[in-house]
């Protein structure tokens, strides 16, 4: 079992930056996969950027590549993503999430979730 507690939401303007977390419990954080994904109000969640165990490959989708980045600490059970550039079309719920196997874009390929941290960027 792999629990996800994510953090640094918040308001923010347009252009300015968030690092959102995502801590997580257990000794094998190595051996997951990471992803955030985002939910806006009345949308799909959508992938955002993934990460391999290791560290060694990421993956973005083409609108956050250049402005986004996932980075992890596996000593410390953590994922990151440093958003830049923000825009208000990026304001909602971010969701990291954890998968025992590759780096995938694929929301049904995770296996355990956070609970989300908000972020709202206002023009």
């Amino acid at each position: 079992q792999v629990q996800l507690v994510e953090s640094g939401g918040g308001l923010v303007q347009a252009g300015g930056s968030l690092r959102l977390s995502c801590a997580a419990s257990g000794r094998t954080f190595i051996s997951y996969a990471m992803g955030w994904f985002r939910q806006a109000p009345g949308k799909e969640r959508e992938f955002v950027a993934a990460i391999s165990g290791s560290g060694g490959s990421t993956y973005y989708t083409n609108s956050e590549k250049g402005r986004f980045t996932i980075a992890r600490d596996n000593a410390k059970n953590t994922v990151y993503l440093q958003m830049n550039s923000l825009k208000p079309e990026d304001t909602a719920t971010y969701y990291c999430a954890a998968n025992y196997g590759t780096v995938t874009p694929l929301a049904r390929q995770y296996d355990y979730w956070g609970q989300g941290t908000q972020v709202t960027v206002s023009s």
